[in-house]
């Protein structure tokens, strides 16, 4: 609609100015011209459902077992990419998480109050895309000499690995208004994450196939290990086999192809 009386205005004052009229009516639409501004058209939300709970849910600091079983460290845990909760269901932003890690109550509890005090329910809901603390952790108390067999359990955790999603949100709402919520939790997660949105989350899985099928170095980590050259596989492990050397440990190598 202003685009039209923009064009329709633009076509008079043409008018004027062909048939020699300069008083003050055709500065007088040349004021109207400038001032008009062509604005986007916001998005159609009208096929979103807002859930009844649009809240984060309360989780529990302590899994619920008869009986608490030690366990050792497993950090295979943390290393690798996510096989689970790596894309979206519901939500359309999200958490990512770009490294691997634990997780402590007090990191999920500090997720759910954010958002639930910033969040506006009426417009927008949340959901976890982990599960609450269950691996456990064991520590000895201070000053104890050694052996004496493993330590107490002290506390629980949720292991993290990369690509995870750690949280989904969605609703009536576009990325600006959500973003600087979602960042300031991001910058306080012990491992590095990052806000993305469907879109630029298939961006990266796009730009990550298209480095493998566009690379032009024949001597890839896969070619190398697959022809065993200076018997590389003496010193490899099963997992740089499986991941074709694209992680170190926990850590993601963003340009190994």
């Amino acid at each position: 609609m202003l685009s039209f009386i923009k064009a329709a205005v633009g076509g008079f004052t043409g008018i004027c100015r062909a048939h020699g009229h300069q008083g003050s009516l055709n500065n007088h639409l040349k004021v109207l011209t400038a001032g008009l501004k062509t604005y986007d058209i916001p998005p159609d939300f009208s096929d979103v459902v807002l859930p009844e709970k649009p809240k984060l849910k309360f989780v529990n600091k302590v899994p619920n077992l008869k009986k608490a079983k030690k366990e050792m460290k497993k950090l295979r845990d943390i290393q690798g990419p996510a096989r689970a909760a790596n894309t979206f269901t519901t939500g359309q932003y999200a958490i990512v998480a770009l490294g691997g890690g634990y997780l402590h109550w007090g990191h999920i509890e500090m997720m759910r109050l954010t958002v639930n005090r910033k969040m506006d329910p009426r417009t927008t809901f949340a959901r976890w895309r982990i599960n609450g603390p269950y691996k456990p952790i064991t520590r000895k108390g201070l000053g104890q000499r050694m052996g004496g067999g493993k330590g107490a359990i002290d506390h629980y955790v949720t292991p993290v690995r990369y690509g995870r999603l750690i949280l989904e949100v969605g609703g009536k709402v576009e990325l600006g208004e959500v973003e600087h919520i979602l960042i300031e939790i991001a910058k306080k997660l012990p491992f590095p994450a990052k806000v993305m949105s469907r879109e630029s989350l298939e961006v990266m899985h796009k730009k990550q196939a298209d480095m493998e099928h566009n690379n032009q170095n024949p001597w890839t980590f896969k070619q190398i290990v697959q022809g065993n050259m200076l018997g590389s596989r003496k010193v490899l492990s099963p997992f740089d086999l499986r991941n074709h050397g694209r992680f170190t440990g926990k850590f993601h190598l963003p340009g190994r192809v």
